[in-house]
């Protein structure tokens, strides 16, 4: 039985060391008999990128934790604060979405491009600034994660 080859990344301008793949779903049935956790939930694992298509994403995680830097580090951790810098960026107002992330931080979800899409997520806090890039989850239009199955 074949299976399907992974996508082999190339290096992105400014990358250097080999690119970590994204967690996927374990629908390999590793998981204890009549356990289907993973395959009932795998339309919550987003798509990972490839290609020219990675590097953008990595490109645009770049940009958007640059711009969350100085927040951070002045502790400044107000969603509209966090909303006003991305759509400083260029974002669409419309795409942007922040909140609430416990006592001491927010967190954000961009639609950055809708063709093919392009999404990024990520958190802020006194100890960090995270942002990771995805294509969208299976059977679910845009960025957010989908919250129904089957």
């Amino acid at each position: 039985m074949a299976t399907p080859s992974t996508p082999v990344d190339l290096p992105c301008p400014g990358e250097s060391a080999t690119p970590t793949p994204l967690p996927t779903a374990d629908t390999s049935g590793s998981a204890a008999p009549g356990d289907h956790y993973a395959e009932n939930h795998g339309f919550r694992v987003p798509f990972p990128l490839h290609g020219r298509r990675r590097c953008d994403g990595l490109a645009a995680v770049g940009r958007i934790e640059a711009a969350l830097e100085p927040l951070r580090e002045r502790g400044d951790f107000a969603p509209e604060h966090t909303r006003s810098a991305l759509t400083g960026l260029g974002y669409p107002a419309g795409k942007v979405r922040s909140y609430e992330n416990g006592p001491t931080g927010v967190g954000f979800l961009i639609e950055v491009d809708a063709s093919p899409l392009l999404c990024v997520e990520g958190t802020m806090n006194p100890g960090s600034t995270r942002a990771e890039s995805f294509g969208g989850y299976p059977d679910h239009s845009g960025c957010e994660t989908p919250s129904g199955g089957h």
